[in-house]
C-alpha cells in the first residue's frame, strides 16, 4: 500500500502523539507508532498500556489499506528536519519494508507488524457515564490541581486530579497532604453524583492538547477507565482505583482574619527572603501587623536572615505563621488575579488562598496550604 501526505501536518499529529511514548516499554513494539490507513485516511496511534492517544489526518491520496508500527524517534527525527512538502510512504505489510519519499530523497525503513500492536481498552456500557465538556472548563481545572498531585507510590490516590460531578458541578480537587486544590465549574449541569480520579499523565497531556481544541470534549468512562474525544483526537486512560480522601474536613470553615495583598508583590518578596530560607525547610514566616504583612526567613546554620515588609489589607487579629516558601509559591504562580485574599484562623490549622475579583462568575478556586512550625 502506498499514500500521500503532508509533511508538516504529519510532523504535527506525531509530536502530539508521541509524547505518551516512554524510553522504556514494558513492550518493544510501544517504541513504535501505529499507522492504520482506511478510506483514504491515517489514524496514529501511541499507547504506554496505561495511558493511549490516537489521532486522524485526512491523506492527499491514498492506495490501499492496512497497519504498521513505525518506529517513533527515527520517523520523528527525518520530519523535524524536512521543509513542509508532500511525502510519499509505499509500505510492504509482507516484509513490514517502508519506503518514504521526498521531493528531492528517499528513506529506508523497517517497521513491525501493526496486528502486533496492543488493543486499544474500550469503555463498558453498561458502566458507562458520559458528559459533554467544554475545553476551557477541562483546561482550567486540570492546569488549576495539577500542580498538587502527589508523586508517592505508597499512596497512588494522591497523585491524580479527583474529577467530580455533584450538585450541579464538575470539580477538580488535587492534593499531596501539603497542599491542596479545589476548582470548580458551575456551566455543567447535571443531577448525577458520580467522579473518577485521573493520573498525572494524561492529565499533563490533556493540558498540552487542550489549548488548540475548537470543539467541546464528550467525556465517557466506566470503572477502569475514561475516554476524552475531541476534534480529530482520543485519548483513553486507565483511572486511579480507590477512594479519594475526604478533602472536605481538611478545609477550615471557620476563619476569621481575612488578608488582602498583591500578588505579584507577594511573590516577589517571597523570591527575595526565600534565598536565606533554610535548605532542608524551606521555611518563611508571614508576620501580619494591622495593614503591614512581613516576609521573613532565616538559617541558623549558616547564620544568614532576610526579611521585607509590604502593604496590605487586613481584618483580624495579628499574626504570625510560617508555610513552606516553594509551596506557597507554587499556589500564587497558579492563580492569575493581580490580588489574592488568605482566610486565616490561626498559626496551627491550614490557611485558605482564593484570587480576588474573578472573572469568571462560575468559577471557584480555592487553595490550601498547611502551616510549619515557626522557630521563635
Amino acid at each position: 500500500m502506498d499514500f500521500v501526505v503532508s509533511s508538516a501536518s504529519l510532523l504535527g499529529q506525531l509530536q502530539l502523539v508521541s509524547k505518551v511514548v516512554v524510553s522504556k516499554n514494558a513492550l518493544p513494539i510501544l517504541d513504535n507508532l501505529l499507522f492504520d490507513i482506511k478510506d483514504s485516511i491515517l489514524t496514529v496511534t501511541a499507547s504506554d498500556l496505561e495511558t493511549t492517544i490516537q489521532t486522524t489526518i485526512e491523506l492527499t491520496s491514498c492506495n490501499g489499506e492496512g497497519s504498521i508500527a513505525i518506529e517513533t524517534k527515527k520517523l520523528l527525527e527525518i520530519l523535524r528536519e524536512l521543509p513542509d512538502q508532500p511525502l510519499t510512504f509505499q509500505i510492504n505489510v509482507e516484509d513490514q519494508r517502508i519506503d518514504i519519499t521526498s521531493s528531492n530523497g528517499n528513506f529506508s525503513m523497517v517497521g513491525q507488524i501493526g496486528d502486533d500492536f496492543p488493543v486499544i481498552p474500550s469503555i463498558k456500557a453498561e458502566k458507562e457515564k458520559r458528559f459533554n465538556i467544554i475545553p476551557d472548563v477541562l483546561y482550567g481545572g486540570i492546569s488549576s490541581a495539577i500542580f498538587a498531585t502527589g508523586d508517592d507510590e505508597l499512596r497512588p490516590i494522591m497523585n491524580g486530579i479527583l474529577v467530580e460531578f455533584k450538585n450541579d458541578k464538575i470539580s477538580f480537587v488535587a492534593t499531596d497532604a501539603h497542599k491542596l486544590v479545589k476548582y470548580s465549574r458551575t456551566e455543567l449541569k447535571t443531577e448525577e453524583e458520580v467522579s473518577f480520579i485521573l493520573p498525572k499523565k494524561p492529565a499533563s497531556l490533556l493540558k498540552g492538547i487542550l489549548p488548540k481544541a475548537f470543539s467541546d470534549i464528550e467525556l465517557s468512562f466506566d470503572d477502569k477507565n475514561a475516554l476524552f474525544t475531541f476534534d480529530n483526537t482520543k485519548l483513553i486512560c486507565r483511572l486511579i482505583e480507590g477512594t479519594f480522601p475526604n478533602y472536605s474536613t481538611v478545609i477550615p470553615q471557620d476563619n476569621p482574619n481575612k488578608l488582602v495583598v498583591d500578588r505579584i508583590e507577594l511573590l516577589s518578596s517571597l523570591k527575595r527572603v526565600s534565598i536565606f530560607a533554610s535548605q532542608s525547610s524551606s521555611l518563611v514566616g508571614i508576620e501580619i501587623t494591622g495593614n503591614t504583612l512581613e516576609v521573613s526567613a532565616k538559617d541558623t546554620d549558616y547564620s544568614v536572615a532576610g526579611n521585607e515588609t509590604i502593604n496590605c489589607q487586613y481584618l483580624g487579629d495579628d499574626m504570625k505563621i510560617g508555610f513552606k516558601s516553594n509551596f506557597l509559591m507554587e499556589i500564587l504562580n497558579n492563580i492569575s488575579t493581580t490580588e489574592v485574599v488568605f482566610e486565616l484562623s490561626d498559626p496551627t490549622r491550614a490557611g485558605i488562598i482564593l484570587p480576588k475579583d474573578n472573572e469568571n462568575e462560575n468559577e471557584d478556586v480555592l487553595m490550601l496550604l498547611m502551616p510549619m512550625m515557626l522557630n521563635n
